[in-house]
């Protein structure tokens, strides 16, 4: 990978599935700085940067791209539901390619496999297929000095569910904190969830290394996997978060998620001193 003088400037895309924003940046086309950390960092941040939730550097592939995901905090991530939606966006526009084609976004928690299901003026809309949930169990957790019900499970990163209510204040109460957990020493991705109905789970999420956002992809595939397996969903139904209605099918060997992503714009950002 070369490295950017701090004199010089970098393009990127900007993105969102539902309101839940990344930054693209293509490795092979610029240099990139040494310290990707600090990069996220400074991009990510909402006012002295260009903002975003996070950041995925990318490479093209024949079949789609490479990545590799930072929060906005910086930290790593494995995968994001949200943010391989919005490459397969960009790499669908670039491609020119139509419904019934698929893009393959490499990730630090495998391969997704994304279907082009279809094109809504500047929407883009895609199931992916995330792979089988694992680790899936209930536990008791203690939340300053109250005793928590929690989903846990991986699905390609580390979630926690809480069935319930999904309220402002339990988010800031209960998920934050849970977030930050003991028991979970890479940190954890937080959602509240409700069941409505069975093929309806209203959730809000807070998401390690961010805070709140408006949707997560990988969040929506914890909670409608947590909310079938003990909330008594059903395996196929719809999760509501506060950018907008995901869908998930949880089948015995994956998930498979549908939803939307757009390309906002192309970005050229001067990486000047600090």
């Amino acid at each position: 990978m070369s490295h950017a003088r701090p004199d010089q400037t970098l393009s990127l895309v900007k993105a969102h599935a539902l309101g839940n924003d990344f930054l693209l940046l293509n490795a092979a086309a610029a240099g990139v700085p040494a310290d990707a950390a600090m990069l996220a960092r400074r991009l990510c941040d909402r006012h002295r940067g260009v903002g975003a939730d996070g950041l995925i550097i990318f490479t093209p592939t024949p079949a789609g791209a490479s990545s590799r995901l930072l929060n906005a905090d910086g930290s790593p991530s494995e995968v994001s539901g949200n943010g391989v939606r919005c490459l397969a966006a960009w790499l669908a526009r670039e491609r020119e390619l139509g419904p019934g084609a698929t893009v393959a976004v490499d990730t630090d928690a495998g391969t997704k496999t994304l279907t082009l299901l279809g094109i809504d003026g500047a929407r883009l809309v895609f199931r992916a297929s995330m792979g089988p949930p694992t680790d899936l169990r209930e536990e008791r957790l203690d939340v300053n000095g109250h005793q928590v019900t929690a989903v846990v499970l991986r699905v390609g990163n580390p979630q926690c569910v809480v069935l319930g209510p999904a309220t402002e204040e339990r988010l800031v109460s209960i998920a934050s904190r849970l977030a930050v957990h003991p028991f979970f020493p890479e940190g954890t991705n937080v959602e509240l969830a409700t069941v409505e109905a069975p093929d309806r789970v209203r959730i809000l999420i807070w998401e390690r290394g961010v805070g709140p956002t408006e949707a997560s992809g990988t969040g929506a595939c914890a909670a409608a996997v947590a909310a079938a397996a003990y909330g008594g969903a059903a395996r196929s139904s719809d999760v509501i978060a506060p950018g907008g209605v995901q869908h998930v099918d949880w089948t015995g060997d994956d998930i498979r998620l549908t939803g939307w992503a757009e390309v906002i714009a192309g970005i050229d950002w001067w990486m000047g001193a600090a």
